[in-house]
């Protein structure tokens, strides 16, 4: 059965309609997601500027770019701020998720079109308030934008909230969406427990979004306002509680680590399955655990306060709760590494950068344990330790799925295959570049070196320290070496890559059951739902890439 034009069609999403003004009041989630990519393809290159100059710096004890500690502070916050709310947060929902989400559902669009274009639109205009942060001189709070800093530092502080406070709406827009098309669209034969996994990641990513993001757009609006008008809400010298704010903002960014991670696990359970060619084991389990991290999340942003004068039984109960929330990723890891056992491995790119985030994100997870127990907390508290942790699981973790995600539906998104040797060597460069960075911060941080400074010239009693500062640096060009190649593989392959096929992986899911790329329409017709991770009736056919075989004949069907 037909479920899509013909393969390799001349009008697809691409080209129908034509016109710059088609594009910026588009209400087609692949043309919307296709933009948010490029948005953040730009945040990402702009974020690893500042931190290839925050590496720079740090390489010898003494200047080396700037001898401003000010501009310094304004590198890491910048850096920071875009990699956050420019990149981890919408690279993976609002972009990869607004273009496959529909055809995963068999659908035609998402819910609500031109609620799609609106938070487009408003990330757009967010986008534009960092750019004017920076023609403005910068920040230099921290990306957290913690008090007294942010109330008395005479930079552009105002501009950046503002900024970050609209980004918050497009992703509350971009969530309800979500949350809605996956309840409303699913078509006839999909339940619950026959969704693809990547669909449970977007959905307990939608629950965060629409909870947990409305408390930091008022965090920031009380912000502005204590800036602003002098009223006494965050700064003690106005009468106000700077704990507090610590307590409002952590609430959200807690959650905010899994809007970035679980769709990244998403990405990660559909590729390993996929190129192990086995079903997915455990199948509930990942479901439930994307949920279970969801819910938890919530309840164990305490673990980032423990030196800030909260009672000892509160430690003791958030650094329980801390636990608990590692169980629901460690069921993934487990079940991730059972489907490769005896599996059929082709590490092709999208494989081998998923493999890559299993051990990323697991020695990011094995790290937090050490930050979750209040006696080891004390001791790397505000260390460069902090620093290679939170890389290990964001960075590494959400950067490593989102390429692994962008190889795996390249094809799909612009009808070419890209060069799988280039991608294979690209997997590379990052995995090294990216332990070389990081790994020696855990060394360094466990010994004393703290986060955030300008110069280490009187931490002269850590063993070593210009010489993993130095191995630090190196990585760090390596890691963006290789992310710069993985691009340039995939921009190379727009003109010299062979056209895709509808299905070139052998995929069950509904996405690789319509023409690469997309229709305008998505499907001419609804197509058949069966069991997304059985790939038993897929064969390879050197002209058409993978078809379905039918129960009822051996006759091969192009679907």
């Amino acid at each position: 059965m037909a479920t899509s034009t013909a393969d390799n069609p001349t009008r697809n999403y691409l080209n129908d309609p034509r016109g710059v003004k088609s594009w910026l009041f588009t209400r087609d989630h692949k043309r919307i997601g296709l933009m948010f990519l490029c948005l953040v393809t730009v945040a990402v290159s702009l974020g690893a500027v500042f931190a290839l100059l925050i590496r720079t710096e740090l390489t010898l004890p003494g200047p080396t770019v700037t001898d401003s500690p000010s501009l310094y502070n304004r590198f890491f916050t910048l850096h920071g701020a875009i990699m956050i709310f420019l990149f981890v947060l919408p690279a993976i929902p609002s972009s990869l998720g607004n273009f496959v989400l529909p055809l995963m559902l068999g659908a035609k669009d998402v819910a609500f079109p031109r609620l799609n274009l609106a938070s487009l639109w408003l990330f757009a205009f967010g986008m534009a308030f960092f750019i004017l942060t920076l023609a403005l001189g910068g920040v230099d709070t921290g990306w957290t934008f913690y008090p007294p800093y942010s109330t008395g530092t005479p930079t552009a502080v105002t501009t950046a909230v503002v900024g970050a406070f609209i980004l918050g709406f497009s992703s509350i827009f971009t969530g309800i969406n979500f949350l809605v098309t996956i309840h409303t669209m699913r078509p006839p034969g999909m339940g619950w427990f026959r969704m693809p996994l990547f669909l449970w990641g977007l959905y307990g990513t939608a629950i965060i979004q629409i909870l947990a993001t409305p408390v930091l757009a008022i965090t920031l609006l009380l912000l502005v306002v204590e800036r602003t008008l002098g009223v006494g809400i965050f700064d003690a010298k106005l009468g106000g509680d700077p704990v507090l704010f610590q307590h409002f903002f952590w609430f959200y960014s807690h959650p905010a680590v899994y809007i970035m991670i679980l769709p990244a696990m998403g990405i990660v359970s559909e590729v390993i399955a996929v190129f192990s060619r086995k079903h997915i084991f455990g199948y509930k389990f990942i479901a439930y655990s994307s949920l279970a991290i969801a819910l938890l999340g919530f309840f164990v942003w305490g673990h980032h306060m423990f030196v800030s004068g909260q009672s000892p039984l509160v430690g003791m109960i958030f650094s329980a709760l801390t636990f608990a929330v590692a169980i629901p990723s460690a069921i993934k890891v487990f079940n991730w590494v059972t489907t490769l056992y005896k599996g059929a491995i082709d590490l092709s790119p999208a494989m081998c950068f998923s493999l890559m985030f299993v051990f990323i994100f697991g020695v990011g997870g094995l790290t937090g344990l050490f930050l979750g127990s209040l006696a080891t907390n004390i001791q790397v508290h505000d260390t460069s330790f902090v620093v290679a942790h939170f890389h290990y699981t964001m960075a590494g973790g959400t950067l490593t799925a989102f390429l692994a995600g962008l190889y795996y539906w390249w094809p799909k998104i612009t009808g070419r295959m890209y060069g799988r040797r280039w991608g294979q060597i690209a997997a590379g460069l990052v995995f090294i570049g990216f332990n070389l960075t990081y790994f020696p911060q855990f060394v360094i941080g466990w010994q004393g070196m703290p986060r955030r400074y300008y110069d280490y010239e009187l931490v002269t009693d850590i063993p070593f320290i210009t010489g993993w500062q130095i191995i630090s640096t190196v990585g760090g060009y390596l890691f963006v070496g290789g992310v710069v190649f993985a691009a340039v593989g995939l921009i190379r392959s727009l003109w010299t890559g062979a056209r895709a096929p509808a299905n070139p992986w052998g995929a069950a899911t509904l996405e690789w059951q319509c023409s690469s790329p997309p229709p305008s329409g998505n499907f001419d017709q609804p197509p058949p739902v069966g069991d997304c991770y059985v790939f038993d009736d897929w064969e390879y056919d050197e002209e058409k890439g993978y078809v379905r075989v039918t129960k009822e004949s051996e006759d091969v069907v192009s679907t």
